[in-house]
């Protein structure tokens, strides 16, 4: 069942978090540079690089959006996480995940995310999630700009779901003598000038009119968004705590899954 069904179906038997004490769920979002993970009742309790350790040394399983070592995201969440889930809980697991190349990242995100012993995994889109934790109005046409560490994506939403979207492999972690943030600005201009050029049905112009969600670490870096506001030709909006935004509106999604009718079946009992 999509994520979109639960968000609109009635509660079950499942009290919501935490009063419910008969499972647990977690949210994640597993960033190129940063790993953030809410848990059920406790909120953001995880924010840790994305790294994973072997006999050759540090190794990267996220690289620009993308899970390159399923194995080696396995071995990380279970490190950050295995000690903080109940004894012989499954959990439900919502994830954060890209626009574009959903498909692969959820297989991907799913493979690893089994060392958590998951009960039911689900992904969201990042954007969406966004949306989510700003409490924006989804019944309207809305464009998201994530500025991660090493990856920047636009994308359109109408409706909750993802119409449009565009990304550059650049990021804050790139800042240097290589990569300016007016480059990372101009990037921004680039892809948002490009989804107007092929806006047929005006729901980009209408988003724009809106003004534009700013989300990720580099909403939080005002060489880059000084920048963003002389090139943008629409206003901006920075989501409240733009870098925890994703888990956290995967946290919302993940409690309007758990009080689905489909959560309400016989639950295993958990280990305390």
């Amino acid at each position: 069942m999509s994520g979109d069904a639960l968000l609109h179906r009635p509660a079950g038997r499942h009290r919501p978090w935490p009063a419910c004490h008969r499972c647990c769920g977690v949210a994640l979002d597993l960033g190129s540079a940063r790993t953030r993970a809410w848990i059920a009742g406790r909120g953001v309790v995880v924010d840790v690089p994305t790294v994973t350790f072997a006999e050759g040394g540090a190794l990267y399983p996220v690289r620009r959006g993308a899970i390159v070592d399923v194995a080696g995201c396995a071995r990380m969440l279970r490190r950050v996480l295995g000690d903080r889930l109940p004894r012989g809980a499954r959990p439900l697991v919502v994830v954060a995940a890209p626009a574009l190349d959903a498909v692969a990242f959820r297989t991907r995100a799913r493979a690893g995310v089994g060392a958590l012993g998951p009960g039911n995994v689900l992904t969201v889109p990042g954007a969406r999630a966004v949306a989510l934790a700003a409490d924006a109005d989804l019944s309207r046409p809305l464009l998201v700009v994530d500025i991660g560490a090493h990856l920047t994506e636009v994308v359109l939403l109408c409706e909750g779901a993802v119409t449009d979207a565009r990304r550059v492999a650049l990021g804050t972690g790139d800042l240097g003598d290589a990569v300016t943030a007016q480059q990372i600005a101009e990037a921004v201009a680039t892809m948002l000038t490009a989804m107007l050029r092929q806006d047929r049905g005006s729901l980009c112009a209408e988003a724009m009119g809106r003004g534009l969600l700013l989300v990720g670490g580099g909403a939080l870096r005002p060489e880059i968004t000084y920048r963003l506001t002389g090139r943008l030709p629409a206003p901006m909006r920075v989501v409240p705590a733009p870098h925890t935004a994703a888990v956290r509106g995967a946290a919302k999604l993940l409690e309007a899954a758990h009080t689905h009718p489909s959560a309400a079946g016989p639950v295993p009992p958990v280990a305390r």
